[in-house]
């Protein structure tokens, strides 16, 4: 009888215990590898055209992933790239979109502090629209950031399906 009731009573607990981790949703996260990956083709791409850059790559979180300072990259810059990848973590939205919505709602985004609304900025996200993290790049001109971020993005088209 003792042995029935401890069966029983094991069997309701494994019940219930995995009852609950079923309860809890899996997400996709960005990878340190996959960061690294991304980073590199930023690099490459900013070396192949003559650009120094700062590269922060950081989770869905906001936390920092990964960061690369180009030789001779601009200091201020560090700052300017971790605030467009915040800006991208915040908001599912390049910062070249945020910049636009900015622009049509007065007073509105473009007041946030911490909010960066010129182009270098671009979320991470699944192939399947999960948004995993962002990338913000600064040192060239806004359009040649976003050029590099892109190109950090592409290099890992496959790896975010």
């Amino acid at each position: 009888m003792k042995k029935t009731l401890l069966s029983i009573s094991l069997a309701s607990l494994f019940t219930a215990l995995t009852g609950s981790a079923m309860a809890v949703e899996q997400r996709p996260f960005l990878t340190l590898d996959v960061a690294k990956k991304m980073a590199a083709a930023c690099e490459a791409k900013a070396k192949q055209e003559g650009w120094k850059m700062n590269i922060s790559i950081v989770d869905s979180g906001g936390n920092l992933k990964y960061f690369a300072r180009q030789d001779d990259s601009f200091l201020k810059s560090i700052e300017i790239a971790h605030l467009k990848a915040g800006t991208s973590t915040g908001f599912p939205f390049s910062t070249k979109q945020v910049g636009e919505i900015a622009a049509t709602r007065v007073p509105g985004i473009a007041y946030v502090p911490g909010i960066a609304t010129f182009e270098g900025g671009l979320p991470i996200m699944t192939g399947d629209g999960k948004h995993v993290g962002a990338i913000g790049v600064s040192g060239a001109s806004a359009e040649q950031d976003g050029i590099c971020a892109q190109a950090a993005l592409d290099a890992v088209k496959n790896e975010l399906k």
